[in-house]
């Protein structure tokens, strides 16, 4: 890392972790980071680190998570950092303001981070409309969610509208039912919910690849929160409904790691180091029960290369950060790629 992103990493650090956030992407999208005044920026890039997801060709498996960019405000700067992938949003059909402030707190002796954010956005039509202006290339996902006010018994049409909209500009759209922070949201996640959700979008996706000619794989993401019972029910739907990937996992709701620590008593999901365990425990739960038949994107925890490794280790077929980035920076994206791409290169080593 430079000396100025160093510094500007400091100065952040500072501030209240929203404005910060709300600065760091006003910085990108004036052009002040990869990509911009500083360098070309770009994919790290190897034969040995390309990876294949649901018809998809990543240039690495190293991706950036949903709720770095909301809005789709800074897309190609995000590209630019060296992942092979970001994924964006959560959108949802209506802008909604999200829970009141303050909403977001560093625990920065746990490297962690709660929000209870509560899918705050632009819209279906924002987000859209940055989306057109966006010039990129890359491989881009996109996080769909429900409004706060819409009930579950209509959140199928919440998602339906989300997909039909954003499918031309989506490399992959990842269904969201798993935040903490939306009311009633995890309750998607039963058996019968989430099979009736599944189902609705699978044969509207159908129809829209007819449409488009282009089928644009789905992706459930799951909490973090689960029993060994809802863990199997949850893998049984992807599979039945055949799902093309399963991103475990989101925030958690639980406080290991952070016990005493200023904020860790605040509401919302918990993310960062002390949920690395955590995460990657419920990772190899669900690569156990999926056996390979569903590709899995593991998160959660990821401040270092040998995080990445650890998940890749537990059936992951990508990795994605995001808190990991407000402690280490963009760095972060580099290392990962290159402890991967060390894995690989022993593996191969190894196997001959």
């Amino acid at each position: 890392m430079s000396l100025l992103e160093q510094a500007g990493l400091r100065t952040l650090r500072c501030l209240d972790p929203e404005t910060a956030h709300g600065l760091a992407l006003k910085a990108l999208a004036a052009g002040l980071g990869p990509g911009g005044l500083f360098g070309a920026g770009g994919p790290v890039t190897s034969p040995r680190l390309a990876t294949r997801l649901a018809g998809l060709a990543l240039p690495n498996p190293v991706g950036i998570a949903a709720g770095f960019d909301k809005n789709a405000e800074v897309v190609r700067a995000a590209l630019a950092a060296g992942p092979g992938f970001v994924e964006i949003g959560a959108v949802t059909p209506r802008p909604q303001p999200g829970n009141p402030r303050p909403r977001l707190f560093r625990l920065p002796a746990a490297d962690a981070l709660i929000n209870r954010l509560g899918f705050n956005n632009a819209g279906l039509d924002g987000f859209l409309e940055n989306l057109a202006r966006a010039r990129y290339r890359g491989v881009l996902g996109i996080n769909i969610g429900r409004n706060f006010d819409t009930p579950n018994e209509r959140a199928a049409d919440d998602y339906c509208a989300c997909l039909e909209r954003v499918y031309e500009r989506a490399s992959y759209v990842a269904v969201n039912v798993s935040s903490p922070n939306t009311t009633g949201l995890r309750a998607l996640q039963e058996t019968q919910a989430l099979d009736a959700l599944l189902a609705r979008l699978v044969s509207l996706r159908e129809r829209l690849a007819d449409r488009h000619g282009t089928r644009v794989p789905l992706a459930l993401k799951v909490a973090p929160d689960l029993d060994a019972g809802q863990i199997r029910g949850i893998a049984a739907a992807v599979r039945r409904h055949r799902f093309d990937a399963l991103i475990a996992i989101n925030t958690t709701l639980t406080r290991a790691g952070v016990e005493g620590l200023p904020h860790a008593s605040e509401q919302g999901g918990l993310s960062g180091a002390p949920i690395r365990s955590l995460a990657t425990g419920v990772l190899a739960a669900f690569a156990s029960e999926l056996k390979g038949e569903v590709p899995l994107i593991g998160v959660g925890g990821i401040l270092s290369g040998a995080d990445a490794a650890e998940k890749r280790a537990a059936g992951a077929v990508l990795v994605q950060l995001y808190t990991g980035l407000i402690y280490r920076g963009p760095e972060l994206i580099r290392e990962c790629v290159s402890a991967l791409r060390e894995k690989s290169r022993t593996a191969s080593t190894a196997s001959r």
